[in-house]
């Protein structure tokens, strides 16, 4: 065995390329687009390492192309789930008991595949299956999955360093052992680098995963588990199971082996399985751990002395970047009269008109489609809301179609009601909802900035005067998990700015950080005593 302390690669965040006119990563990734587009693949299930076709199909197709079917893919059922149970179980001992380098090795290995030979497919894949731009599928899909797997082999690192005191004639310290049983990673849609990270953070610490990808980004999803298989992640570590949310989460969530669950989605999807987990709390092995980050009702607060050109870019990118599609993604604005009227509402309504929509293979366009019926149906259902209100206002968009692929116009709202049904649910689109007030009313507006909706995800502050930011910091405090000054509130990056809400929003265990791989271990205090007592009795029983 070796008796080195192997060092971590110092974790570097990912350049994000610009895919500008004529650059080599350009051309490269237009030709894998073409690849991607002139095939249709089939997508197995991978159990213990082995391909498994249940014949239970469904399409994966591009949202801005509804008609263009990508693949073809296998969906997991009961039976399928028992395999990987058993698959995990087999693979648990030895991964668990490997040494923590190795484990390390596999992830570290990865992100360099990503960032070289498999930039390209796992961009493609994003951009066809998520219909993102090229610019959201490079920070997502290559640099954000990237600095996850960099980052979180030296948050192990430091997790396992950390050691208790000893005192004279003891040797203490704790073992961070792999929980017993499976973790259950269900990933989201919108996000392939949480795809990525979610069945590997819980692997990295030791853990076996079965692995749910939303149906709807599959075949992305799949290129990642193709990715970790090349960079040696042994079979059985982590097994893929694509199906329908019953079919695969229910028979999950009956198994006596769960040992934690690990989560991004819906809020009520991720309560029912709260609520599960309470009802079999009782046929469990043992407590199984709970991580989730279920999603927001995201502000943009703006203070009489912001920049109003900042505040109004800052609206655009945050709402409108990957069609509102971001947990993150700024869903309201509360705007003072003052800078509403003294040009940032004719500076809004001109940047969102120059806004260019469609097909993500034009490298042209800042939208795209969203992304399936679901989500369209859903989302004008809001439009639709707001257009038969008395308490609002559609100033741009509120345009829709689908017939070809899943487009809503980007849509900005202006409503009377600070707690407008816009204002307080989440809507997960391209829709953002204003509120203007007067400027002597600004403690009441980050009142109802605070208690408006149930969410506490993210948020941003807008002002030039530091008293103020200071003010709004203090009395918006528990609203957000990840707090902006003069920013947009989406775009956080590992190892800076960790991510996670509380309230509606989720656990806020912050993935991409040593909070969250804390949560997938089982510490073992030990205590070493070098020279044992010899006689139970204490000095003070020597005399009455």
């Amino acid at each position: 065995m070796p008796n080195s302390i192997a060092p971590i690669p110092v974790p570097i965040n990912e350049p994000v390329r610009s895919y500008g006119p004529g650059s080599p990563e350009k051309g490269s990734l237009k030709k894998k687009l073409d690849e991607m587009m002139s095939e249709q693949i089939e997508i197995p299930l991978i159990i213990g390492g082995e391909e498994v076709r249940t014949g239970d199909t469904a399409e994966a197709v591009c949202p801005h192309d509804h008609g263009h079917v990508l693949a073809t893919y296998h969906q997991a059922g009961d039976k399928e789930v028992a395999m990987a149970v058993e698959a995990a179980d087999e693979a648990w001992q030895d991964w668990s008991e490997m040494a923590w380098e190795a484990r390390a090795g596999v992830l570290l290995k990865a992100a360099e595949l990503l960032a070289g030979p498999w930039r390209d497919t796992l961009n493609a894949s994003t951009m066809l299956n998520q219909s993102k731009t090229v610019y959201q599928a490079e920070i997502d899909s290559a640099c954000e999955l990237i600095d996850f797997w960099r980052y979180n082999p030296h948050f192990m690192r430091e997790l396992y360093e950390e050691q208790p005191l000893s005192s004279p004639g003891t040797w203490n310290s704790v073992e961070y052992r792999a929980l017993e049983g499976f973790i259950f990673a269900v990933t989201p849609f919108n996000f392939t680098s949480i795809c990525g990270n979610l069945p590997t953070a819980p692997a990295l610490m030791g853990n076996t995963v079965l692995w749910k990808p939303a149906s709807s980004a599959v075949f992305s999803n799949y290129q990642v588990m193709r990715l970790l298989e090349e960079a040696g992640m042994p079979p059985g570590v982590i097994n893929f199971l694509p199906g329908r949310g019953s079919k695969v989460g229910n028979p999950v969530m009956a198994q006596k082996e769960l040992a934690g669950i690990h989560f991004t989605g819906s809020t009520p999807v991720f309560q029912g399985m709260w609520k599960t987990v309470g009802e079999n709390i009782h046929q469990y092995a043992s407590y199984p751990r709970i991580v989730g980050e279920t999603g927001g009702k995201d502000f943009i607060f703006a203070h009489p002395t912001a920049d109003a050109e900042a505040l109004v870019i800052a609206m655009v990118r945050g709402a409108f970047e990957y069609q509102g599609q971001k947990c993150s993604a700024a869903s309201r604005a509360y705007v003072p009269r003052s800078l509403w009227q003294g040009g940032v509402r004719d500076r809004l309504v001109a940047e969102v008109e120059s806004i260019e929509q469609g097909s993500p293979l034009d490298f042209r366009n800042f939208m795209a489609a969203v992304i399936d019926a679901s989500a369209f149906a859903s989302i004008t259902e809001y439009i639709d809301h707001a257009k038969s209100s008395s308490d609002a206002e559609i100033l741009l968009g509120g345009g829709s179609d689908d017939s070809k692929g899943y487009f809503i116009e980007p849509t900005v709202v202006v409503t009377t009601d600070p707690r407008f049904k816009l204002m307080r649910e989440e809507i997960f689109g391209p829709v953002l909802t204003l509120y203007v007030y007067d400027d002597e009313d600004l403690d009441e507006a980050l009142f109802l900035c605070d208690t408006a909706s149930d969410y506490a995800l993210t948020g941003a502050v807008f002002a030039q005067d530091r008293g103020a930011i200071e003010a709004m910091s203090s009395a918006l405090r528990h609203t957000a998990g990840n707090f902006y000054v003069n920013d947009k509130p989406t775009g956080a990056v590992v190892g800076q700015q960790p991510f996670g809400g509380s309230r509606a929003s989720g656990t806020n265990d912050k993935a991409g950080s040593k909070a969250n791989l804390s949560r997938w271990v089982s510490t073992r205090a030990m205590k070493e005593t070098f020279v044992p007592a010899r006689d139970y009795r204490y000095p003070h029983m020597e005399e009455k």
